[in-house]
């Protein structure tokens, strides 16, 4: 049986990295967590591009960061921000995808 996302993570967010890119932040609440998802990389720019429905060229970096038990993904908006027909100029309103991450 699959576990969702949501009972490792601590934080999942979402935020612009300049108007043309977003980065999007997973925080784990524990560090066996985050070191189990790292070594079985059980998030990779693929699983991330299907779930956005995006060509994993999209996808620019996968980041584990290991001070604060965090990988962070930065991927290029398909918009960019504040452009005609955006409707999230932040970028904090792109993580709900994230929500459906299963492992």
């Amino acid at each position: 049986m699959k576990k969702n996302i949501l009972k490792v993570a601590r934080v999942i967010r979402s935020k612009n990295a300049g108007p043309y890119e977003l980065t999007l932040d997973i925080m784990f609440k524990r560090p066996r967590d985050f070191e189990m998802f790292r070594k079985r990389r059980l998030i990779t720019g693929a699983k991330i591009a299907r779930l956005y429905g995006v060509p994993v060229s999209h996808i620019l970096k996968v980041v584990w960061f290991e001070p604060s038990h965090a990988v962070k993904i930065t991927m290029k908006r398909w918009i960019p921000s504040g452009a005609t027909g955006e409707s999230d100029v932040y970028g904090a309103q792109q993580h709900a995808p994230l929500l459906n991450l299963s492992f």
